[in-house]
Order: structure tokens, then sequence, then C-alpha cells
């Protein structure tokens, strides 16, 4: 049975990632006390469902501390699990509740917010420390969101580490989950092109451009060389998931040439998905 724990700030999409792990296959609980994940994984474990995912966080109140004594009694139980941890810039969290109108479940203890998201952060580090899927939604959409869950979860379960590549523009800011940042604004730059500028790095023109100088060549041999390593290096870790983001200023073309490459070239050696974050702005 595959068995995943979903937590994280509240406000981050939850509902959103339960909705694409039902897509996945998965039979998904949301708002379980963390004292209850242990009996209901026994109970569930010899049933017909063999994807299950359950959702805890503040909302449980005091049972929530609890979460990491309840991950010690599934392993006992000769249960695996799996982590995922959602999180989102507090701007982005604070803008979310405001437009939604909703109450953050810790602000009858608060008297604002922020100060409630701190509080969450604070109860929450752990798990944000630990967690094997990590995802922050603070600049994806509810599509893009639940594109990234899918590319987790539906790839072959006989490879645990799931490699994502994801294209960004610098000026639209750092993309807060990657574990690694290459930045491809030294290569040759097709906006000042014509024919190229409203184009995009998944268009064959704008990849030819990019990738007939020698820097590109050399720049690109170089990053696969240590993406592949990093991820022999993950696998023998037993890590989940690797991100790899690749840079540009506006995201719509060098970073794109380059996440796309990866992907491609290294899609049937892992668990890969590829995203571009930015290609639309």
């Amino acid at each position: 049975m595959e068995f995943v724990v979903v937590t994280g700030m509240s406000g981050a999409g939850k509902s959103c990632v339960v909705n694409a792990l039902e897509d996945a296959g998965f039979f998904c609980v949301d708002n379980l006390p963390a004292q209850l994940i242990p009996l209901f994984a026994q109970l569930i474990k010899g049933s017909e469902h063999r994807r299950v995912a359950v959702v805890t966080d503040v909302r449980a109140g005091q049972s929530f501390s609890e979460l990491f004594e309840q991950f010690d009694s599934l392993r006992e139980l000769q249960i695996p699990y799996k982590l995922m941890f959602l999180d989102a810039d507090d701007a982005v969290l604070m803008k979310r509740y405001k437009e939604t109108r909703r109450r953050h479940p810790l602000q009858n203890t608060f008297d604002s917010i922020q100060a409630a998201l701190n509080e969450e952060r604070r109860l929450l580090a752990e798990a944000r420390a630990k967690a094997d899927y990590f995802l922050d939604t603070s600049n994806l959409s509810a599509t893009q969101c639940r594109v990234r869950v899918l590319s987790m979860f539906s790839g072959a379960t006989d490879r645990q580490l799931h490699v994502h590549f994801m294209s960004f523009g610098f000026k639209h800011g750092l993309p807060n989950d990657a574990d690694f940042v290459f930045d491809a604004r030294s290569l040759p730059n097709p906006f000042y092109v014509p024919e190229l500028k409203h184009k995009t790095g998944q268009d064959s023109e704008v990849r030819d451009f990019v990738m007939q100088s020698e820097d590109s060549a050399a720049f690109y041999g170089s990053v696969r060389t240590l993406v592949e390593l990093s991820l022999e290096l993950a696998n023998k870790e037993g890590r989940s998931q690797l991100i790899f983001a690749v840079g540009c200023t506006g995201g719509h073309h060098r970073s794109v040439t380059i996440a796309e490459l990866l992907f491609h070239d290294l899609r049937e050696k892992y668990s890969a998905s590829v995203s571009h974050r930015d290609i639309l702005k």
C-alpha cells in the first residue's frame, strides 16, 4: 500500500492537492486527527485501496503535535509512508485569506493573520524539514498545482525517485521549492531576434538558436553531468523527489530550452516531469 500523509500551511492548496491525488487513484481522507492515522492505516491496509492519502494539519488542534509519535506507530506496524508538505509565501497566504474571506484556523488565538501564520510555521517546522515531498504553491495556478501533483504520483511506482525540471524567470522571483537552481542568463537570448521574440523554448527554432553556441553546449553538458550525479546520490540516499530549476530573465526562451532538454534526455531513466512556471507571463 502506498500511504501518503499530506500537511502544510493553511491556505497553501491542500484541497487542490487532494483533488489531484484522487485523480491519480488515491483514496483520500481530509482533516484526520494525527492520533487516528495509525488506526486508519491499519483498518484500510487489508482493503482494496492500494493508494491512500490523509490530510492532517493545525485544524486538528492539539493532537497535531503528536504527528511524529504517530509516525513511530506506523513504523511499528510496518506501514511505509511518505510525508508531503505544502507551503507558500506569507504574502500569498494572506492574500488568499483576504480574497476568500476565510479565517485562519489559529486566528481565534492571535490578533492578526500574520501572527497566526508565524505560530503555524513554528508548529510545522519539523514536518517541513522532514518532508519527502515538498511543493511551494506561491506562483502556481490551480491547474499548475494539479499538474505538479500528478507528475509526482502518476509515474511508475517501481521507480522511487521522481525528478522535476522547472523553468522560471528571475524577474518573477526564485522558486522556493527547488533543490538546485541553474542560471541560463548568459546564453544567447532569442528575445532580441524579432522572429523568435514571441516564441518559446518549446519551439524548435528557439532551441536551435540557443544551442548553436559552443558556450550553450558546454553549459548544458556541465548541468546534465551535475544533474545525473545528484540523482545517483539521491537514489542511494532514498530520496523521493528532486527539483531542478533553470532560470533566465523572463522564463520564456533559454530556461525553457534547457529544462526541456534535461527532461527529454533523462525521462527514460527516471520518473521525470517538466513545467514552465512563467512561460505565460
